[in-house]
């Protein structure tokens, strides 16, 4: 539960007394501030979104029933430019958290330094549950509830928990028959033959690496050898795992939905990646001890760990427990601040979920600017551009860390919020 600071005045539809994700956002703002000098006069700014849409989405079922799925699209800050974030299907989904991931994109794309807005979408949904069909309606009818305020130059969604290239090119299609043309710039994350781009599928996963690879230069961590646990084996997990352990990393301990399996001299990561599409998930692969309590993963000691499933996994619960030396946020908000201390105090370097994770929108970024000029790069040219813009932002976060020697997440909110604010200030109010 995360309460509410006495200094924040709350919007009437939030619960002060459990503000869920949005709360932690708040408490990362706090920390930020003193460090903001003249531009603090704007910080409220960062702690209103700007606008945000609820609608309802009614679909006709396979037997003929009607039913009703609550959705959102919230527009963070917009500022340096249009609204760039994921649309995800999860039945958990709520306000709160919808809004603290428009507003940890806007700190993600400031970042980085690339020319978007915050912004993020969700529908309580579980897909599971439905048909493809049944899907497939579904995305058409939230596509034409959020019409109004998504486009190519307004806020550009993309895949996030639970959708993917399909579901992003049913969205494409539904905005194509609403303005009556095609606009393949309107979300990201596309099948490649509708305007795709090569590298993106990947993209999330490879900027983890990227920087955790620089980060493990930072703390003198060889990469080769290094034993990594890595939560949540989807697009980002996996793809990160799979990378670590090409270089020559081990990766000892993966936990997913299904299972946790540990296995000291390094799991086999291409046969894992092939029993989870053939099963579903890392329960009962060969040649692995599978541990039965869940909560067991977070005492498997490791050089790095990388939570990439969903948020608030590594809680003050927790966190005496982790024995690692470096944390790679490939999740939004894994770390609760409270965490966030522990782990600081044991001194594990946490690299931040708005640096770490920001590989994905930076090759989304890509897809839309090769979207406009119709004009496609290899995926060496799009692996080369990612990587150099990973480790720039990394080092360029090192650097304010240690001159103003606070965390990493605190030192990517600097940067990210001066950004931010400089924007606001010189463009200034209107009307």
């Amino acid at each position: 539960m995360t309460s509410v600071p006495a200094q924040h005045a709350l919007p009437s539809y939030l619960n002060p007394e459990d503000l869920g994700p949005w709360g932690v956002y708040l408490q990362q703002i706090d920390r930020v501030t003193p460090h903001l000098g003249p531009l603090s006069r704007w910080v409220e700014t960062l702690k209103r979104p700007k606008r945000i849409l609820t609608v309802d989405v009614p679909i006709e079922r396979d037997d003929g029933s009607i039913a009703h799925y609550e959705g959102y699209r919230v527009q963070h800050n917009m500022s340096r430019g249009p609204g760039k974030g994921g649309v995800r299907f999860h039945q958990d989904v709520t306000l709160s958290e919808v809004m603290a991931l428009s507003a940890w994109m806007t700190v993600k794309n400031a970042a980085v330094n690339v020319p978007y807005g915050g912004a993020k979408g969700g529908i309580r949904v579980d897909p599971k549950t439905l048909s493809r069909g049944e899907l497939q309606r579904l995305t058409r009818r939230y596509t034409s509830e959020i019409s109004l305020i998504i486009g190519p130059n307004k806020d550009i969604p993309a895949p996030d928990v639970n959708t993917n290239e399909q579901v992003m090119a049913w969205m494409m299609d539904s905005y194509a028959m609403i303005e009556g043309n095609l606009s393949t710039g309107v979300v990201t994350g596309k099948p490649i033959s509708l305007g795709g781009s090569l590298g993106r599928r990947e993209a999330t996963g490879r900027g983890v690496f990227v920087v955790g690879r620089e980060a493990a230069a930072k703390r003198g961590v060889a990469i080769t050898g290094a034993r990594v646990a890595v939560q949540g084996f989807g697009n980002v997990g996996g793809v990160a795992a799979s990378m670590f352990a090409e270089a020559g990393a081990k990766v000892i301990a993966v936990q997913d939905h299904t299972a946790t399996v540990v296995h000291q001299g390094g799991l086999d990561i291409p046969r894992l990646h092939q029993h989870v599409a053939e099963t579903g998930g890392v329960a009962g692969f060969p040649g692995a001890e599978a541990i039965l309590d869940r909560d067991a993963f977070w005492d498997v000691e490791s050089e790095i760990l990388i939570p990439a499933a969903l948020e608030q996994q590594i809680t003050a619960a927790n966190a005496p427990r982790i024995r690692t030396k470096i944390i790679l946020e490939g999740a939004n908000g894994p770390t609760t601040p409270q965490a966030d201390d522990i782990l600081t105090d044991k001194d594990v370097l946490i690299v931040p979920d708005v640096l770490a994770n920001a590989g994905g929108v930076t090759v989304s970024y890509f897809e839309w600017v090769q979207d406009f000029s119709s004009f496609f790069w290899s995926e060496d040219e799009i692996n080369a551009r990612l990587t150099r813009i990973m480790q720039d932002a990394f080092n360029a976060v090192w650097d304010v860390a240690q001159d103003k020697k606070v965390t990493l997440r605190t030192a990517t909110f600097i940067l990210a919020c001066t950004r931010v604010l400089q924007a606001r200030e010189v463009r200034g109010l209107y009307p």
